[in-house]
């Protein structure tokens, strides 16, 4: 049984490794999106922004419709519409087409997501539950230690056509790759729709996703234009640029499996401490951002911070409402795609009127925020200290 659940877990970041090389790997060519479309980069980020706001929209309410369907045939479904989606941006030179054909796979990202978090969590105790979320969490970032610095130097080396022919084989290899081997997944039980949007009624989550908004709007917001101030403000070659975005997601890869075990350790103490460690990494980036060797060794660090911060924004989301597993993933979905919308629109507006050097302003008002509301809920919802451990319950499934 361990094997099999190691198995469906791979599989899982497998999907999670195609869907974030069409979400995310945007970021990394958005110099070369402009160009093609013959754009502003502002206004190219609206293929990152308009991405993530659909995904803020669908995600409470894609997963909570689909919660009674057969979990497999959901996420085939997913993963088909991102390889149309991609085909489509293969062949266009209309940035409106564009933005649809990011858009409409956007709808069901969350449905993906969430399911993979919760069979992950369920396939497992639910003291080694933040471990398995933690594999999933690798898809994610082997999608831009891998995909993002690939798409980027496909991009700059060939065209932009051809990064997303590149992200339209990945998805279609997690396609395949579930069809084969992951088993068919019916729900036995599921919470009414009333019982899961009940969970709504607490303030300590709306606290929750008011922290993790604000935890995704100072990684992204950020993420989002680094490779431009690395050709703007450093003008770094492409070449050098895809090394930076190499080492950012191996860092992030680290980054989820010290996460995982922090989490599963001392929850409440990973959380507390994030803020701090990504100010202190980005003052670093602030000093020492002209110099090329200290950017490597900041951009190492960021990698590694920021790779956790994505397990402590699940965690700090779902851990308010563990009892509707899916829904509060959704949740998760809709505050990390907000925090990206946000963030990206706040990057690019003082890039447009400061300069590229002050992309980290974001960065550090976002961190402020999001310390606020962490704190709000640590001293305003004692209880929840009791779950320090970082565990959970979620529904148990029958996978294999």
């Amino acid at each position: 049984m361990a094997k099999q659940n190691n198995l469906l877990i791979f599989i899982l970041a497998i999907g999670a490794f195609g869907l974030i090389n069409t979400e995310l790997g945007m970021m990394g060519i958005l110099p070369f999106v402009a160009e093609h479309f013959n754009v502003s980069v502002s206004k190219a980020g609206w293929l990152v922004s308009l991405f993530a706001l659909v995904v803020a929209i669908s995600a409470p309410i894609i997963p909570l419709l689909l919660s009674g369907f057969n979990r497999k045939k959901i996420m085939l479904l997913v993963l088909g519409v991102f390889v149309l989606g991609n085909i489509v941006s293969i062949f266009t030179d209309n940035f409106t087409i564009a933005l649809i054909a990011r858009a409409v796979p956007a709808f069901f990202h969350p449905a993906f997501f969430s399911l993979a978090f919760t069979v992950a969590a369920a396939s497992v105790s639910n003291e080694e539950s933040p471990k398995a979320i933690a594999k999933v969490f690798i898809g994610v970032s082997a999608g831009m230690v891998i995909g993002t610095p690939i798409a980027t130097f496909i991009a700059s080396s060939i065209s932009f056509p051809m990064a997303m022919v590149f992200n339209a084989v990945v998805n279609a290899v997690a396609f395949i790759a579930i069809l084969v081997f992951v088993p068919s997944m019916p729900v036995k039980e599921r919470l009414s729709y009333g019982a899961q949007l009940s969970v709504l009624k607490r303030p300590m989550v709306w606290h929750s996703i008011l922290a993790a908004i604000f935890i995704n709007s100072a990684i992204t917001g950020v993420y989002s234009y680094f490779s431009e101030y690395l050709k703007t403000g450093m003008n770094l070659s492409p070449s050098i640029i895809t090394i930076m975005l190499f080492i950012y997601g191996g860092a992030n890869i680290i980054g989820n499996i010290v996460a995982g075990k922090l989490l599963t350790n001392n929850a409440i103490k990973t959380v507390l401490a994030f803020p701090f460690a990504l100010g202190a990494v980005y003052i670093m980036l602030f000093l020492f951002g002209q110099l090329t060797v200290p950017m490597f060794i900041s951009t190492f660090l960021w990698g590694i911070v920021a790779g956790a911060g994505g397990n402590i924004l699940q965690y700090w989301v779902v851990s308010s409402a563990p009892e509707a597993p899916e829904f509060s993933n959704g949740l998760f979905l809709t505050s990390g795609n907000l925090g990206i919308a946000v963030g990206t629109a706040a990057g690019g507006l003082f890039i447009s009127q400061l300069g590229t050097q002050y992309f980290l302003l974001v960065g550090f008002l976002s961190l402020l925020l999001c310390l606020a509301f962490i704190l709000i809920r640590y001293y305003m919802y004692s209880p929840v200290k009791q779950m320090g451990n970082g565990n959970f319950t979620v529904e148990r499934t029958e996978t294999m």
